[in-house]
């Protein structure tokens, strides 16, 4: 389709608004339109086999079976229409163009009834009538001329993406929900596909994708004219789910619409309802939303994790509550073909927190340590900032795949692509920013990225590349790091004070007693009293306590009891012992250290610790593995403080401003 009938079948899409302007929001339209432009495809498409179809009715009336393969047959598509309407029909009936409406679409087959239900098209009508708007905008859709053999699928594809596109933009409040800015898909897909062009390329090659949160349906679409552009005889099937029922109806629309098998866009949670079961991928890539919980399917998530362990999708752990991001990575994972079946590649956005949240031996940190140590992670791209519609933060692309290229392996590529942005004309939300696609003057950031990803380890090795500092390449192990206890020995030295005879009155020990305040009393004299040792404070105690008249409690326990309550910590005090042999640590001078996999831990010790604190020791039993990825340290560059001189020199001047401006307003 040329350039000037694509604009010819938007503009007069979007007259429609001219219509609905007054009765329906901005946000609005795309409620009415966007299922009109489906049924309008669909009527279209119909058409030629409309008259095999009614035959194929009218043979079967009466008989009691099922005629859906029958008619499916017979209209030559995976869906069908058993009415004689059409949209001109009910145009030209406007007193019965409800009714007559609602009759013909019910007559869809139930895939496509379907997905004109998920856009409440039912009640956009009942709007439409009261109104007196459902005949205008019936005929207005009655000519729009999208015959197949006017408007192919594929163009078709466009045109409807389009309508998506600015739809999206009009509601800034959704589409960061609902919609993946087009030039990050285009990027991304690159990242995906491109290393495997050469393979692509084979005559009768056969791929499937996968988005489990798939919304309007932009990557898929996005992957498939990409895969499509390198052969156009290689067979693309796309797979998606979606959660919200819009979004499904649009991204089910449009695979209609392009002649694909709408069927493979599953409807639900795909955590709880998974709709793609023990399939396997050779692509996968999605736009999960960023920190979102998954309390309502928490039940479903911890069952599976706790019955199938590794054998499920979550085996590797649970991340906190509050950001389901993690789980959508397994999920892709537990979907890759195996290796030796050729293998998958996964590419999906994040923002920062997935790199480092949580701490050692954690769900996330758990989660980090299985992809890296299955060497599934190919690399990690940071993007620019205020890229998408309802967020300014900083996101990042994971590349993950369990077929890495030999020079690939036991490494992880960490690419800056922050800086490749330009300002937007017009911001749309939260997005200012947007990726160059070399289109229309701008410059061409994708493709600059694409090749730098191709390059990586070339660029990391090269000192002297204009583009080194961009690209860091690091060892799979150099993420993983021992977050080890350091202990120092508890020293104290006694006294009893009012303070520390208040405590030892207020110990459980103590009350228990049936003669506490005798007890207390009978010590009370040693107010004032130091002593260097537990043992001379233990035995001063006691001493007062039987010439009191009263028994000592016996047992560790208590003289515990009593030596937390009149022990003051001090550093030149008495090392304290749990038990024989064996020193007590200080909980208060506690400290933790993360010491990187492949260093000794009693090395990093005597380099680091003992020199400051020569009494510390580690704790060996509370040593925990983690794995985290500091990507803004690694790229970390500093910037020394701008020179005193220069800062008073620009005061000076502001202060010059003022007292002109002072001098203004006073006159």
């Amino acid at each position: 389709m040329n350039p000037s009938k694509h604009t010819e079948l938007v503009n007069h899409a979007w007259s429609v608004a001219d219509l609905l302007r007054g009765d329906f929001k901005q946000s609005e339209y795309g409620k009415v339109i966007l299922p009109f432009t489906v049924l309008r495809r669909l009527e279209t498409v119909l058409e030629p086999t409309r008259a095999a179809v009614q035959e194929t009715v009218e043979r079967f009336r009466g008989k009691d079976m099922d005629t859906d393969r029958f008619l499916r047959r017979a209209s030559g598509q995976s869906f069908y229409n058993v009415t004689g309407y059409t949209l001109a029909k009910i145009a030209n009936d406007p007193e019965h163009a409800a009714t007559n409406l609602a009759q013909y679409i019910a007559g869809f087959s139930p895939n496509a009834r379907e997905v004109l239900e998920k856009y409440e098209f039912a009640q956009q009508i009942r709007r439409l009538d009261g109104a007196n708007l459902l005949y205008k905008v019936v005929g207005r859709f009655a000519d729009l001329d999208v015959r197949p053999e006017v408007v192919s699928n594929h163009a078709m594809g466009y045109f409807f993406e389009d309508l998506i596109r600015r739809f999206s933009e009009l509601s800034n409040e959704t589409a960061g929900e609902h919609f993946t800015p087009r030039e990050v898909i285009k990027l991304m897909v690159n990242l995906l596909v491109a290393p495997d062009s050469d393979a692509l390329s084979v005559p009768g090659v056969v791929r499937k994708v996968l988005d489990p949160a798939c919304g309007t349906g932009g990557m898929l679409s996005t992957t498939y004219d990409y895969i499509t552009s390198l052969n156009p005889d290689a067979t693309v099937e796309v797979y998606g789910q979606e959660l919200n029922p819009e979004s499904w109806a649009i991204c089910r629309s449009d695979l209609m619409i392009k002649g694909q098998d709408p069927d493979h866009i599953a409807f639900g949670n795909s955590f709880s309802d998974d709709g793609h079961r023990g399939a396997k991928f050779d692509y996968l890539l999605a736009n999960p939303p960023f920190g979102v919980e998954w309390k309502k399917v928490k039940e479903e998530i911890e069952h599976e994790y706790e019955t199938l362990g590794e054998s499920g999708r979550f085996g590797a752990g649970l991340p906190r509550i509050n950001d389901g991001s993690f789980l959508f990575l397994q999920h892709m994972i537990s979907k890759m073909k195996p290796r030796e079946a050729g293998g998958s590649r996964i590419a999906i956005v994040f923002n920062g927190s997935p790199l480092f949240t949580g701490a050692a031996e954690s769900g996330e940190s758990r989660i980090r340590q299985w992809i890296i140590e299955n060497d599934w992670l190919e690399a990690i791209v940071a993007l620019p900032d205020q890229l998408f519609y309802n967020t300014g933060i900083s996101t990042y692309f994971w590349i993950v795949t369990n077929r890495k290229d030999p020079d690939h392996e036991g490494k992880v590529v960490l690419l800056d692509a922050r800086d490749y942005w330009q300002k937007m004309r017009k911001s749309l939300g939260d997005k200012r920013k947007e990726i160059g696609d070399g289109q229309d003057g701008r410059p061409d950031h994708i493709a600059e990225i694409t090749q730098l990803y191709s390059e990586a380890l070339d660029v990391a090795n090269d000192p002297e590349h204009p583009l080194h500092g961009k690209v860091k390449v690091f060892r799979n192990q150099d993420f993983g790091y021992r977050r080890i206890t350091v202990e120092r020995p508890l020293k104290l030295r006694f006294e009893l004070t009012d303070e520390t005879l208040a405590a030892l009155e207020a110990t459980k020990q103590v009350q228990k007693l049936g003669y506490a305040e005798a007890f207390v009393d009978a010590v009370r004299p040693l107010l004032g009293t130091t002593w260097p040792t537990k043992a001379e404070m233990l035995n001063a105690l006691m001493g007062a306590v039987v010439d009191a008249g009263l028994q000592w409690p016996p047992g560790a326990p208590f003289a515990k009891a009593v030596r937390d309550a009149i022990g003051v910590r001090d550093p030149e005090g008495e090392v304290q012992y749990a038990r024989k042999g064996v020193i007590e640590p200080d909980t208060d001078l506690r400290d933790y250290e993360n010491v990187p996999l492949d260093e000794d831990v009693e090395d990093y010790l005597k380099r680091e610790v003992l020199p400051h604190v020569p009494d510390a020791w580690i704790d060996h039993t509370k040593t925990k593995i983690g794995y985290e990825i500091p990507f803004t340290r690694h790229f970390y560059v500093y910037k020394p403080p701008r020179p005193l001189s220069e800062i008073d020199a620009e005061l000076k001047v502001l202060e010059a401003e003022i007292q002109t401006l002072l001098s203004e307003v006073t006159e």
